[in-house]
């Protein structure tokens, strides 16, 4: 009887050993191929004329660690805004084609920014590193003569994070964010809930600590069906917005599916109106909370 027990003992300790052990590997693993996972290549470098995007040109600029990033430019007519937009972590400048030609067609203007280590732009992505490339771009619209007031940041996933950090260190007109987070470390710990992904994670963009801080309106997107990033997460980062805010609801959207038209066309009315701050927001124009001066 003994013998068995000292057995069982045995084998148990050097299961949970093992257990241990395997625990250790899988977390050594995430840490040191994070990035991987979280800026993944997907493409090579493809201009906006082979794109399709005849009215955009392929600029370049560079970064005060010296890295160059290629960026789509196409300059905005008169007194329309420009905007400046941040992709997701698995896009391509060129998967948005579509809209972004809609979004010019009236004649505002468009800095699409592909971020250090993506196509054409030479470095690896951190969330340090796109700051710096943010900064960059804002320098690029600056240097041509795109005034802080015609200026709108527009970020997508995890570009929403490296937008709402410019926003809450520059002045802008406005802030879109299309499916945001709190932050990275949120939502990669409903994706790995046994692993200590907070301490673990080197980029954490968090939206949640630098949204109070920005004092242009912000707009925000998301879809119900958003497995990515759930839409509890934009509801969460939305009710720390401090500034004039609204946030448009779709049913039946996804993570990069929401109704480009609708978007385009809450946008536009977004931004040509004049906002002010209020004690108690009222709902407005499919906006949940947010107040319209008349």
């Amino acid at each position: 009887m003994r013998t068995v027990l000292r057995l069982t003992w045995k084998l148990t300790k050097w299961t949970g050993v093992a257990v241990l052990l395997g625990y250790v590997a899988v977390c050594t693993g995430m840490y040191v191929m994070q990035r991987t996972l979280v800026f993944p290549k997907l493409a090579d470098h493809v201009t906006a004329a082979d794109a399709g995007f005849p009215e955009a040109q392929e600029v370049a600029f560079q970064t005060s660690d010296g890295e160059r990033l290629i960026a789509w430019y196409v300059a905005p007519k008169s007194d329309k805004p420009l905007f400046i937009y941040f992709h997701g972590n698995g896009d391509t400048l060129n998967w948005r084609v579509g809209r972004d030609r809609r979004l010019v067609a009236d004649g505002s203007g468009l800095l699409a920014v592909s971020y250090r280590g993506y196509e054409g732009s030479t470095g690896s992505p951190s969330e340090d590193g796109m700051h710096l490339d943010a900064t960059a771009a804002y320098a690029f619209a600056a240097d041509h003569q795109i005034a802080p007031d015609r200026i709108v940041l527009w970020g997508h996933s995890l570009g929403t994070g490296v937008a709402v950090w410019l926003a809450a260190e520059r002045k802008i007109k406005a802030l879109v964010l299309e499916a945001p987070y709190t932050s990275i470390a949120d939502v990669a710990a409903m994706n790995y809930p046994l692993l200590p992904v907070r301490w673990l994670l080197k980029d954490q963009f968090h939206s949640d600590w630098d949204i109070g801080k920005v004092t242009a309106p912000v707009l925000v997107f998301h879809g119900d069906r958003d497995d990515t990033v759930p839409i509890s997460f934009g509801q969460r980062l939305y009710s720390l917005i401090k500034s004039p805010k609204c946030f448009v609801r779709f049913p039946l959207g996804g993570h990069g599916d929401l109704d480009d038209g609708k978007i385009l066309a809450s946008v536009r009315d977004f931004i040509a109106r004049p906002w002010r701050r209020s004690a108690d927001p009222v709902e407005a124009d499919g906006c949940e909370r947010g107040s319209l001066a008349t």
